[in-house]
């Protein structure tokens, strides 16, 4: 290989030797400060609704709030078990009827969602005396000729599914209850109905302005004065018993009736209630009455039981009149605060009803 030759030689090596050399660079080093990560974003708790149920101090939606609950009049012969949908009721009031029968008012401040409600039975003057209690609107089928005469005369925004008009559409005759249970136990309706029927604008489906229902609440309405109260025996008659066994796991009483627990057979789930009242008052038959029919004393004041959180106290009831809400106070004069949750109410005559706690 000549000289020159080998000179061009040695200069191609030399550049690649300094290009090779030129391609490697110092890492940069990491600053001291790590850039700032972006926060992590927890889930969203459980909602809550911004409103109260005025019936049950729970949260509700607040459309819901200012409206007028409806009372549904439910059948309690024994022939008529399980009734339907009375456990999505947020006040029962269950009252002695002739014969020694009772009946259920059921008062429900929504019905959304609510499906079929049944056997719907006739109302008595009384029932509605509690309805009005709660500026409800009152579904009902039929009722005692005293019963339609006040409904007139107290101009009660009522659905009949006897003796209705248009709101007859609202109610059916159930085939099964009809097959096994008999006609007079198979009249049923639902929260979807009453609800279709409502919108069309047959009765001021809101209270009016001012309007307040009477009942306080706290989270946590358990008496502090009061006495052990865990099992409660009600005799309202020779025909009906109820009992009431406080569960500490849900915090409310199981209810039972007809030796057994009252069941609701629209799903299976035993009625309960956080809060449950025994209202003292004078019942009696109308005179000349062959049929046995009952008048009930709710205006004025009386006594009564309070049961809260497997303990109870003695309380004072009164209602100025029929338009008027149920006022309740501790014997010291103190407004009654119930538990957040659903009220059971018994009205008898302590003459003829038993009342026994252990």
């Amino acid at each position: 290989m000549g000289r020159r030759m080998q000179c061009v030689l040695l200069v191609a090596l030399m550049l690649l030797s300094l290009a090779a050399c030129g391609g490697q660079t110092e890492e940069t080093p990491e600053p001291e400060d790590s850039p700032v990560e972006a926060p992590v974003e927890l889930p969203p708790g459980p909602y809550v609704p911004a409103g109260t149920n005025p019936l049950t101090g729970e949260p509700m939606e607040e459309v819901y709030e200012a409206d007028r609950p409806v009372a549904v009049m439910f059948n309690n012969l024994k022939a008529a078990q399980p009734q339907i949908g009375i456990s999505r009721a947020d006040i029962i009031y269950e009252v002695p009827a002739e014969g020694g029968i009772t009946r259920m008012l059921a008062l429900y401040q929504s019905l959304e969602g609510v499906d079929t409600l049944g056997s719907v039975r006739s109302t008595r003057p009384y029932y509605i005396e509690l309805a009005l209690a709660h500026d409800a609107l009152l579904v009902h089928a039929g009722g005692s000729p005293e019963a339609y005469r006040d409904i007139s005369a107290w101009d009660v925004d009522n659905m009949d599914g006897v003796n209705g008009g248009s709101d007859a559409e609202i109610f059916w005759r159930d085939q099964e209850r009809r097959k096994t249970m008999g006609y007079e136990h198979s009249m049923v309706t639902s929260g979807e109905k009453i609800l279709a029927y409502l919108a069309e604008g047959h009765f001021r489906r809101q209270h009016e302005e001012g309007y307040a229902e009477a009942l306080a609440f706290a989270e946590d309405g358990t008496p502090a004065a009061g006495t052990a109260a865990e099992h409660i025996s009600l005799k309202f008659s020779y025909y009906k018993t109820g009992t009431f066994d406080y569960d500490a796991v849900s915090g409310a009483y199981l209810v039972g009736q007809y030796d057994g627990p009252y069941i609701d057979g629209a799903d299976g789930i035993q009625v309960s209630a956080v809060n449950v009242l025994v209202l003292e008052t004078s019942i009696y038959v109308n005179a000349g009455d062959t049929a046995g029919r009952m008048t009930a004393k709710l205006t004025g004041e009386g006594k009564g039981t309070f049961f809260c959180g497997g303990r109870s106290v003695p309380i004072h009831w009164s209602r100025a009149d029929r338009y008027s809400p149920f006022v309740y106070t501790m014997e010291d004069g103190t407004p009654l605060v119930l538990g957040q949750g659903k009220s059971y109410i018994c009205i008898i005559n302590p003459r003829d009803s038993t009342l026994t706690i252990n």
